[in-house]
């Protein structure tokens, strides 16, 4: 493209937003983001992290390596794409040949969310008959507790909440940071009249933002969505006629409620039993209620059934009766793409739908994406080959330090595709530089609004990058795989994706796409998806509090910082720098007089699976109880130069088999710089 020109593309990150971006090149190089005002939902801005990508690609990896060193010291030598790829084909031909494809594993999450790059690659995978990595450390918890309620995961339209919205509940979501182009739907909604009320355990920038913030302790949401629903059938503010025609199960949720009056779930939550007889009374009367949930209150031993409790509650008000109003955890199940051949899901024996997820052939070896420690140290046979893309984790998977025992294994031969040099990326045998997201074709959908994207290569990609599906496709030809699908272009793929007669879909081609852009999806007008229906009040939610242990009384919380996702942008100084240069703990302080913490001390954080150094700052934002440290940083950044993933634990939850990063136990005690020897 022509120097200094802007181009369109969509943001690939793991983002409800999926924001349309106008790019600007010098060089051959990025050199721009801004946000596309052409896009109902962007609106012309981009969060504050996205207008650092170019920052973040300064010292790309641009050619393949072989690890000279040991794992983990970061000591590679070029390597030609032939020579990388012959020597992984014939190791990878030696493991299968010796132990079957059980013993490979590919480990990938959501680098990029374009489906092609994100999901493709696993067709190689499932072709020569690989473990299969279960994608659960985000998610699955929040989908479960979802489809077992309302089904597919629909949501109100963004674009409709400000002219028929009264009353918007934020719950465990900070949504101002990690959904930021939410907030003008909110901002003009309250304009209208609505009211914004914040549920979380800490205040942050959602809480100052919001006109009321409750704090509420970590993993009881259940109780407190349960007293809500108790004031609501004790007063009447129930939407009998609704129910009726569109929910089953009711009379044994309102006897589970009956128990948990506002005193009681007040003892359990922290929320004043005045706050809860008032926030039920205002959303009873408002009826018109919007309420977003995030991820944050299912990572939690207890964290499907949370979200259940408190997703009922649009539904005991009739709220999905109005444009706008109900409840929203995700947008994904109103893309109606046809996922048969993706990824090579048509490979498996069994391969069916679920409720909206792809189970595979319980005859294919599976492993827990958040159990990744245990999977590389105890898993028998052993794991041989580890294919590692779209993720980073040494640094976000639970539990690093047996993560590190395992990547650190001699026996285990590791390719790691990446863009930057990362922690998991010092640990390859072979590192791959792989493209960004304007440097290849990719189909985009979204979780929080209803539009889907192409992204067009703007940009040849620098030095040797190549994209993922490129590197396996190589693969598959020096194994001499077959199948099809596996040398599919990113166009194939996308037709594929494209061809179900869907009324979402219609008129939504590949043609129109790349000269569009970006398209919404044809929903029916007024777009009011569970206004009939179907609702499932049975089971009654369980309440599973989060509980500490007797040697660890604090629970621990790793929200989302501003300026990261995940451990993307964590080698950005200037963003690292505006998030406070380390990682620092915030605890309360009552918390903190009570072990003798001081401000800016660095104090020991444990856990009974590890525990690392970071600096005190005293703040009375977490409720009382909780300690909070903001954001997945690199281990670089960190006072004992280690992640906050060495405290947390492979504990799966009630439903999903999803992440606990929520729940961890700890202790903070203050440290002796002279007995630990860190630097400052």
């Amino acid at each position: 493209m022509l120097k200094g020109m802007k181009a369109r593309a969509t943001c690939p990150l793991d983002c409800p937003d999926a924001c349309s971006l106008l790019l600007t090149f010098h060089g051959g190089r990025l050199a721009r983001v801004e946000g596309d005002p052409r896009h109902p939902i962007t609106q012309g801005f981009a969060c504050a992290k996205t207008y650092r990508y170019p920052e973040r690609v300064r010292e790309r990896l641009l050619y393949p390596m072989r690890r000279v060193g040991h794992k983990g010291e970061g000591r590679f030598v070029r390597v030609s794409w032939e020579e990388a790829l012959e020597a992984i084909a014939q190791r990878l031909k030696e493991v299968l040949d010796r132990y079957g494809g059980e013993a490979v594993l590919p480990y990938h999450y959501a680098g990029t969310m374009g489906l092609v790059e994100n999901q493709h690659p696993l067709a190689f995978f499932r072709a020569i008959g690989a473990a299969e990595l279960l994608e659960t450390i985000c998610a699955t918890a929040g989908g479960a507790a979802w489809e077992m309620t309302y089904g597919p995961r629909l949501a109100p339209d963004p674009e409709d909440i400000p002219e028929n919205t009264r009353y918007i509940l934020l719950w465990g979501i900070n949504s101002l940071s990690t959904h930021s182009h939410l907030t003008p739907f909110l901002k003009e909604a309250r304009k209208r009249g609505a009211k914004v009320v914040h549920i979380d355990p800490y205040e942050n920038l959602t809480s100052r933002f919001a006109d009321w913030h409750l704090k509420v302790r970590p993993g009881t949401d259940a109780a407190l969505a349960y007293a809500l629903a108790h004031v609501l059938f004790r007063e009447g503010l129930v939407d009998e006629d609704y129910l009726a025609q569109a929910a089953t199960g009711v009379e044994a949720f309102r006897q589970a409620a009956e128990a948990w009056s506002p005193k009681r779930a007040s003892a359990l939550t922290g929320v004043p039993e005045e706050a809860i007889w008032q926030l039920a009374r205002e959303i009873g009367e408002a009826r018109r209620v919007f309420l977003r949930v995030g991820y944050g209150m299912t990572r939690h031993p207890g964290g499907g059934n949370a979200l259940r409790a408190v997703i009922l509650l649009p539904a005991l008000l009739g709220a999905w009766r109005y444009p706008g109003c109900g409840a929203m955890l995700s947008t994904s199940g109103a893309f109606p793409l046809n996922k048969r051949f993706l990824g090579g899901r048509h490979l498996l024996e069994g391969d069916h739908p679920h409720r909206g997820y792809f189970r595979p052939n319980p005859g294919v070896r599976r492993v827990n994406m958040n159990q990744l420690g245990t999977a590389l140290t105890e898993l028998q046979p052993p794991i041989r080959a580890l294919f590692v893309f779209n993720s980073n984790p040494l640094v976000v998977a639970p539990n690093t330090g047996r993560v590190k025992e395992g990547l650190a294994r001699e026996d285990l031969f590791t390719v790691v595709l990446e863009q930057v040099m990362t922690e998991t990326a010092r640990y390859a045998d072979y590192l791959l530089p792989a493209t960004l997201f304007y440097e290849h074709p990719d189909l985009y959908t979204s979780y929080g609004h209803y539009y889907l994207s192409w992204n067009e290569p703007l940009s040849p990609p620098e030095g040797e990058a190549r994209p993922n599906t490129w590197v396996f496709r190589e693969l598959a030809r020096r194994l001499g795989l077959e199948e099809p699908t596996l040398y599919w272009t990113a166009e194939e793929v996308a037709r594929s994706l494209l061809d179900r007669d869907h009324p979402y879909l219609q008129g939504l081609t590949l043609e129109a796409l790349k000269r569009e852009g970006f398209l919404k999806l044809n929903l029916p007008r007024p777009f009011l998806p569970f206004a009939q229906g179907p609702v499932r009040f049975s089971p009654p939610p369980e309440v599973i509090p989060t509980e500490p242990l007797p040697d660890y009384p604090l629970i621990l919380l790793t929200p989302p910082a501003h300026r990261f996702l995940n451990t993307t942008y964590g080698n950005v100084r200037a963003l690292v720098e505006a998030e406070g240069g380390e990682p620092r703990l915030l605890i309360h302080p009552e918390d903190a007089a009570a072990r003798g913490v001081t401000e800016g001390a660095l104090v020991h954080l444990r856990s009974p699976w590890g525990r690392v150094v970071r600096r005190a700052h005293l703040s009375e934002a977490p409720i009382p109880g909780t300690v909070v440290l903001e954001g997945t940083w690199w281990e670089g950044w960190a006072p004992d130069g280690k992640g906050i993933n060495h405290l947390t634990s492979e504990r799966l939850t009630d439903l999903g088999e999803g992440s606990t990063f929520h729940s961890t136990p700890v202790e903070v005690e203050p440290l002796r710089l002279a007995e630990e020897g860190l630097r400052i």
